[in-house]
């Protein structure tokens, strides 16, 4: 038995869902997301709540219903709340600024690194050694923000670098004489 499919996924107020099929969507104040499960699962919508059953006994079917609510929770989430994650710049010189749909980030190369935002995200740079990619999908927001850090990894040593706030990085002893 699945723990997390158990649980019914509430909507709450000024969110709707619909099911057609296997395809269900959600409306809120942040937009509208959809998801299309898989024919092991049925999902249904009753009284603001939505719940998820598995179609018999099998494997996959038990694998796909935690997974579908999990989904499911995640369409609510994001058209309510939004997802956010916090990126900070660390390093002399390391610094990032906003130019229209544009991110310019100086990482200590040569030239300046232009990162084009995608569309349904947003940037902000409430200072130049923090940024914030906030949108409605979080596998999106998840990886425009991988985008972000792969410019410039924390490096061990000194830990310049781009990281995720609150990220541990693991400092090593540099030459000893």
């Amino acid at each position: 038995m699945s723990r997390i499919g158990k649980k019914p996924v509430e909507l709450p107020g000024g969110v709707s869902a619909s099911v057609s099929g296997q395809t269900i969507e959600v409306k809120g104040p942040k937009g509208t997301r959809s998801f299309r499960a898989t024919d092991d699962v049925t999902i249904t919508v009753e009284d603001n709540v939505v719940s998820v059953k598995p179609r018999g006994t099998s494997k996959r079917a038990r694998q796909q219903w935690g997974m579908s609510r999990t989904q499911i929770a995640n369409l609510v989430q994001g058209v309510t709340e939004g997802f956010k994650k916090e990126l900070e710049i660390n390093g002399v010189g390391y610094r990032a600024q906003l130019q229209g749909k544009t991110l310019k980030l100086s990482l200590g190369y040569s030239h300046d690194v232009n990162f084009e935002i995608p569309e349904g995200i947003t940037v902000t740079v409430p200072k130049p050694t923090e940024v914030v990619v906030e949108g409605n999908d979080q596998q999106v927001v998840g990886q425009v923000a991988a985008n972000i850090r792969e410019w410039r990894k924390p490096e061990p040593y000194k830990g310049k670098g781009i990281r995720y706030k609150g990220e541990y990085v693991f400092m090593k002893a540099g030459k000893k004489k």
